[in-house]
């Protein structure tokens, strides 16, 4: 089965879970944590993110945008309150929370799991929005590339003002800022008023979520709303860059490529934690061996990882076939997992083989990335092991290689040839 396959297969049992409620373009309704209840009741979420009890709504995201701006109304609330909410973005779904209050973000991290030290990405509606967030003038170099990639999967490394949470910042002076493109996220933001910090919607580590199925997995009975969009379009997060350097540096690749950019402002560099594909010892990176604050999300600790281990393999099919078969001769109960593309899938002999889309299409790729790695974590029979293609670095591949590798811990075997 493919990711995308999947992922409407899960959209079709969320549906199920209320198919006895008429649902309009935007519904709500409340589950429990256990899924085994619902209501249409309109009242309001018991106000708490520990609460048992999670607001959902399906708002369609191809309507005009004064439709989805009415129909945001109540999670808009609940982020005003303070409250933790669920929300669709173009890359992955994101865990807002005001920006500027601390028991707001609070929420976030108990949520999520997520340690202190690794900073947020505020979300931001309009000009105004990023002018409440940021000290001082953005320069020519950060105003150009918001002309080319804004509203986008883009993230700017400003100065932050005193204002924003330091559980945002996990106490730096600088903040990563971006205006999402999905017309649900961009109507939240506006109608709450304020600028959203928000990371993956996810349990810390694990695959970020690409359609409402996984995050009702994740977090429900974890925050007080959630508001399925449908699925996301880019996949992967948004790339980050800080500009403050002579050479701008891409401190996480994502969704916006090295070249795009490139094209705006000139040549640019990716951080030096992402130069290696050697796997750090203790299976850390570099920033978290040294003790130091990450810069960025994504860049200290292990990330997007399904429950079984993921060896990244660098060679052909048929490589990667007889180290299926060795790890079989050597473990004969062993369950192996195989994560192919469209083009190789015949190829594979193993016990559960996921395609994440086509080689010759790295976009479908990067859309089904997290989705095939989510659907290890459910395989009949579950896998004790997985082994991944690999994928040129080139372009979105870059974002693509660098969340396989984060998967895998950076555990990488190479084909040699003669």
């Amino acid at each position: 089965m493919s990711a995308a396959q999947h992922c409407v297969i899960a959209r079709s049992f969320l549906h199920c879970l209320t198919r006895s409620i008429h649902r309009p373009p935007s519904s709500r309704f409340t589950m429990s944590a256990s899924n085994s209840s619902s209501s249409s009741s309109s009242g309001s979420s018991s106000g708490s993110s520990s609460s048992s009890h999670t607001q959902l709504w399906t708002i369609s995201p191809d309507q005009p945008y004064a439709a989805i701006y009415e129909q945001v109304a109540g999670a808009a609330a609940l982020l005003a309150a303070d409250e933790a909410v669920v929300i669709p973005t173009e890359t992955v779904y994101g865990l807002a929370a005001n920006a500027f209050s601390d028991d707001a973000v609070a929420k976030i991290f108990r949520a999520k799991n997520r340690p202190a030290d690794n900073p947020l990405i505020v979300h931001v509606a309009d000009e105004s929005q990023l002018r409440e967030v940021v000290e001082g003038e953005i320069s020519q170099r950060e105003q150009q590339l918001i002309a080319a990639f804004w509203p986008g999967p883009l993230t700017l490394i400003l100065p932050r003002k005193i204002s924003v949470s330091r559980l945002v910042t996990a106490g730096l002076t600088t903040v990563g800022v971006r205006m999402p493109s999905h017309p649900v996220a961009k109507a939240i933001i506006a109608r709450c008023g304020k600028p959203l910090a928000a990371p993956s919607a996810n349990i810390s580590g694990r695959p970020s979520p690409t359609c409402g199925a996984h995050v009702i997995g994740d977090m429900m009975g974890k925050v007080a709303g959630i508001v399925d969009g449908g699925a996301t379009g880019v996949g992967v997060e948004s790339t980050v860059i800080d500009c403050s350097p002579e050479i701008p540096i891409i401190l996480r690749p994502g969704g916006i490529t090295k070249e795009e950019i490139e094209t705006i402002i000139g040549p640019v560099t990716y951080a030096q934690e992402l130069h290696s594909n050697e796997r750090p010892e203790s299976a850390k990176d570099v920033s978290a061996l040294s003790g130091h604050v990450p810069r960025a999300p994504g860049m200290k600790y292990a990330h997007y990882a399904p429950k079984a281990p993921v060896t990244v393999v660098e060679g052909s099919p048929q490589f990667l076939q007889s180290l299926v078969d060795a790890h079989h001769q050597q473990h004969p109960t062993s369950k192996i997992g195989v994560l192919a593309t469209d083009e190789s899938r015949g190829q594979y002999r193993a016990d559960v083989v996921v395609t994440c889309g086509a080689r010759s299409d790295v976009a479908s790729i990067a859309r089904s990335l997290y989705d095939a790695l989510r659907q290890f974590d459910i395989a009949t029979p579950s896998v004790d092991c997985i082994y991944s293609e690999s994928f040129s670095t080139d372009g979105l591949g870059a974002a693509v290689m660098n969340r396989l590798l984060k998967a895998a811990s950076h555990q990488v075997v190479r084909e040699h040839h003669q």
